[in-house]
């Protein structure tokens, strides 16, 4: 056996096929992080939900940092499990003398932690003496990965030092003053739970204000074109709603012909939608031109 074993990540992420962190996790690039942080939770489930992706969010967490709204990262796995002293002694040993690390089993993990990660961690819920991290090691989180932090399905302890870490987001389940006792160590960068969702090494974090949502690295660019189309037809809508242009039935049904031609008319003229230009509308565009078409009358004519 071997924490955080390369050749086990690889395994468990078969379907990316670019760039990996010397571990074997997958690195989806930093551009794609930003857009992503620039969507919201809904936005990314729709996608992974249609594609048979179910169990990727989960929303009974609290959050520490209420200015931090949206933590994105790269997901750096650990799974915890009750103390069997056989068990936990031999990984104990096996970590210290072994692999030559140092400290304790929830320190460990953080070893690994990279700008940009997110540190998940399965503390099969235990709160009372199942705090993994506090103000220590919130901080050393904040110094490795600038922007990232930790979701801890389990207890946090020292809030009042974890609240004042301006550049980190911090989901738990509670909190309790009592340290990380009777919990040993099953495994670094593995496929974990949380609550009801699974994280698998690699996998972008999306921590909102509705919860956390683990995006599969071969799937995060798809994911986030389909949610930037979403956001910017979201956009034009609330202004045509506003406008009391058309209704909310409308504007939640498919789009008729004409309201899509009057989507592409603001998408390619209004700086609202400047930030989003990279995105093709070409197919969906297309099919509304090929609809409009079939419903005309001979001798009727489009401006399209």
């Amino acid at each position: 056996m071997h924490f955080n074993c390369k050749e086990d990540i690889i395994q468990c992420s078969p379907q990316w096929k670019g760039e990996r962190f010397p571990d074997g996790r997958p690195k989806v690039p930093d551009d794609i992080l930003r857009r992503i942080g620039n969507t919201t939770l809904e936005e990314m489930w729709a996608p992974l939900y249609r594609l048979e992706y179910k169990y990727q969010q989960e929303g009974r967490l609290k959050r520490a940092n209420p200015k931090k709204k949206i933590l994105v990262g790269r997901a750096v796995t650990a799974m915890y499990a009750p103390t069997r002293p056989d068990v936990a002694d031999y990984y104990m040993d096996f970590g210290r003398n072994t692999e030559g690390r140092k400290g304790f089993f929830n320190q460990w993990p953080l070893e690994d932690l990279q700008e940009h990660d997110v540190m998940v961690m399965d503390m099969y819920g235990k709160v009372v003496e199942g705090c993994p991290i506090g103000g220590n090691l919130s901080t050393l989180i904040s110094k490795k990965t600038r922007d990232g932090g930790a979701i801890v399905w389990g207890g946090v302890r020292d809030m009042d030092q974890i609240v004042e870490i301006e550049n980190t987001q911090t989901y738990y389940l509670d909190t309790d003053p009592t340290p990380f006792r009777e919990t040993m160590l099953l495994g670094i960068n593995i496929p974990v739970r949380i609550g009801r969702a699974v994280c698998v090494p690699g996998d972008v974090v999306l921590g909102t204000p509705a919860g956390v949502i683990f995006i599969p690295a071969h799937l995060a660019e798809y994911c986030v074109v389909d949610a930037e189309k979403s956001h910017v037809r979201d956009i034009w809508g609330f202004i045509r709603l506003k406008e009391l242009k058309y209704t909310a039935a409308q504007i939640d049904s498919p789009w008729e012909p004409e309201m899509w031609e009057d989507f592409h008319d603001w998408f390619v003229k209004d700086d609202g939608a400047k930030d989003y230009r990279h995105l093709d509308f070409s197919e969906e565009l297309a099919e509304a031109r090929a609809k409009k078409s079939a419903s005309q009358k001979p001798g009727e004519e489009t401006r399209w």
